[in-house]
C-alpha cells in the first residue's frame, strides 16, 4: 500500500482541522498553537507536526509512580495504527533520562532536529513529577540583621 508523502497532508491539514488553537494577540497576527498528539512543542508547524512527520517524537507522564513515557513512531508500521507507536517506560534519576532520550532522538539518526525541544519538554515533565517536600520553611539567615554588633 502506498502511503501519502508527508508535505501533501501538511498542505490539506495546515488551514483547518481539528488539532488547531488559534490565540489572538493584541495585534492582528495570532500564534498558532497545536493540541495533536506526538508533538513536543505544541506549536502548529510542519517540523513538529505529528500527523504530517512520519517520525514523531513524544515525551509524556507515565502514571501514578515516577515514571516518564518516551514514545516514537515506527517508519515501518505507518498502515497499521494499533501497532504505530512504539513506548518505552522511563523510571530513572534525570541524567540518565536525558542520556537515554538524547541516543533515542540523536543516536539513531531519528530525528535530531528535535534534540533541544525533547530535553525541554523531559525536563518539564520531570519537574512536574517532581513531590514538594511539605514542612518548614528555611528562613533565610542573610535576610536577619543583627543590629547593635559588629
Amino acid at each position: 500500500m502506498a502511503t501519502v508523502p508527508g508535505q501533501l497532508i501538511w498542505e490539506i491539514v495546515k488551514k483547518n482541522n481539528s488539532f488547531l488553537v488559534k490565540q489572538f494577540g493584541r495585534s492582528h497576527a495570532g500564534v498558532r498553537f497545536s493540541k495533536e498528539p506526538n508533538n513536543l512543542c505544541n506549536l502548529h508547524s510542519y517540523k513538529h507536526s505529528g500527523l504530517a512527520n512520519k517520525k514523531t517524537v513524544s515525551i509524556q507522564p507515565g502514571g501514578k509512580d515516577q515514571s516518564v513515557v518516551l514514545a516514537t513512531t515506527k517508519t515501518r508500521k505507518q498502515n497499521k495504527p494499533a501497532s504505530l507507536v512504539h513506548k518505552s517506560v522511563m523510571r530513572k534519576e534525570f541524567p540518565r533520562m536525558a542520556k537515554a532520550v538524547t541516543n533515542q532522538v540523536v543516536g539513531n539518526f531519528y530525528r535530531p532536529d528535535l534534540k533541544k525541544a525533547a530535553l525541554a519538554r523531559l525536563s518539564v515533565v520531570y519537574r512536574s513529577l517532581k513531590v514538594s517536600k511539605s514542612g518548614a520553611k528555611k528562613r533565610n539567615r542573610q535576610a536577619i540583621r543583627m543590629y547593635g554588633r559588629q
